[in-house]
Parts: structure tokens; sequence; C-alpha cells
């Protein structure tokens, strides 16, 4: 299952202290196996066994076989427990970086790596407000009402995944960020008036940040040459791009010159057609003003 082109459903036991390993992912395989065996070597270091561990720290044997084995994803405040117990100094705390991206399904790490990058990223969202102007809030929301359903744990992971992605609002120096928007997501109340209210005030503030052009399109339009989908085009210093779209190319991303040439034709056309930018904050406000 996909939601803003990212998600990937991953099975998971929110009470248990760890999450499962993406048996696809190499690299989160690797760090998953470099963290369980620190922690092995710090345990079996100071004379603790598994079991006296496990009290120490609060959970079972059996997963801090499955933690120390690499079949596990720690969670934040097991390593700060084990940190503690073992009397580490911090060391063991300090992973919970590297562990924290691992529980970002894989392709929002791909997505994140390539905007994290990008120059200029421009993107036409059709149905929802796009994930890097979601507030959490409305992110949580979203993902709640997905069938079939995540678990809680689920939602809190890919609600963390989406906002980390965010960071390239704090990049420097600035990319260069254009969004259109369907006005009809924007009326869509997901999650509720005060859940609504918060994510047209956090679109205000996006669109009027000096890197950032956001444009909504009216459903009053008459023209509209995004009806096939969202689009998204992602640029970069050496000169490459990457591009994809839900009506195009089944919907796979592309680096084809002529195919991009194709997506920036039409996304350049939605943009024409939308609101200006000043028009466009002007309609968020008088939104947010009717609630």
């Amino acid at each position: 299952m996909t939601v803003d082109g990212e998600a990937v459903r991953l099975k998971t036991e929110a009470d248990e202290p760890g999450w499962e390993v993406d048996p696809d992912d190499e690299w989160g395989l690797a760090v998953v196996a470099t963290v369980g065996r620190q922690l092995k070597l710090r345990r079996e270091a100071v004379g603790m066994r598994a079991a006296e561990f496990g009290t120490a720290v609060g959970y079972g044997e059996d997963m801090v076989y499955k933690i120390e084995s690499g079949k596990r994803i720690p969670r934040p405040e097991y390593l700060d427990k084990a940190d503690e117990a073992l009397g580490a100094g911090g060391l063991l705390s300090a992973m919970k970086e590297d562990v924290a991206k691992v529980r970002y399904p894989r392709k929002v790490r791909e997505l994140a790596k390539l905007e994290a990058q990008a120059v200029e990223i421009g993107v036409y969202e059709s149905h929802s407000v796009n994930g890097l102007l979601q507030t959490p809030v409305h992110a949580r929301a979203l993902f709640e009402a997905m069938q079939p359903p995540y678990s809680s744990d689920e939602v809190e992971r890919m609600v963390a995944a989406r906002m980390a992605r965010q960071s390239v609002f704090e990049r420097s120096p600035a990319p260069a960020l254009s969004f259109v928007q369907e006005e009809a997501a924007l009326r869509r109340p997901i999650g509720g008036t005060m859940a609504w209210r918060q994510q047209l005030e956090r679109l205000l503030e996006v669109g009027r940040l000096h890197n950032v052009v956001l444009q909504v399109m009216p459903l009053n339009s008459e023209t509209h040459s995004g009806l096939a989908g969202r689009i998204e085009l992602l640029k970069f210093a050496d000169g490459r791009a990457v591009g994809r779209s839900d009506g195009a190319f089944s919907g796979r991303p592309t680096s084809d010159l002529k195919q991009l040439r194709i997506l920036e034709l039409r996304y350049g056309t939605i943009r024409a057609q939308a609101l200006s930018p000043r028009e466009s904050l002007a309609f968020i406000e008088q939104l947010l003003g009717e609630t």
C-alpha cells in the first residue's frame, strides 16, 4: 500500500520493545545487526546474563536475544535503559539516531534522500495535502483512515517518517520549492475542525517562506491539465532530474529526458491554470476564516 507515494506496510507488535526488520532492506538489516552486536558485547563485557539484563531493562530474555541477533529493531527507550544498565556512558543511547532511520520504510528513506539533495522540487497534489506540507495531526488522521488499518505502532512510525522529510525546509542553501494543491483537498476537514485549522495555518506558514511558491487549483477552473493525478519533479545541482506522475509512465520514477519534458510541460501548464501565489494565500486565509 502507498500513501503520498511513500508508505510501505511492515508488520509490528505494539506490545513488544522492538519492531520487525524489513527483510528486503539491506542497509537496515546491517544497521540493526551492528546495534545488536554492540549490545551483546557490552552485556557480556560486564558479565551480565541475558535473563538478568532483561530484568534490568524490563523486557523478556527472548526479546533480548532477538534484538542482539538483529531480528528486531530496538526502540529508543530500550537503548536508553540498556545504556544505563550496562554503564555505557551514552554510547548505546547514541545509536538511537541510526536506529530511528531504520524504523522508516525503505521507500521513505529513499524519497527523503532525494528531497535532501534536490535544488528544486515541484509537486502537483490532486487528492490530499502533500506530505511535505502536512501537520503531524493531519498525517496521523490520514494513516488512521487507511484500509486495511495500520496498527497504532505503524501509524506513529509513518507519521515520524513523514515529519522527518520536512527537514527539507531547514536546508541551507534553501531549495526552490513549488506546490500546487487542489481546492477540494483544502476543504476536506481531515481529523476534525481543529486539525483542519492547524493544517490551513501550516499551509499559510510554509507558503510565506521566501523559497516556497504555493498555489491553489480552484474548483471553478474551466481548464485543468492535471486530472490524470499527482506530479513530482526533482532537479539536482549536477543537472540530473527525476520525475513521477500517477497518470504517466506507469507511475514509476523516470529520468528519461523526453518523459521529463512531458512532465515539466504538464506541471508548468497546471501552475499557469492555478491561482497566483498571492491569490492562493488569500484563498487559504478565507478558508481559515470560514472555519
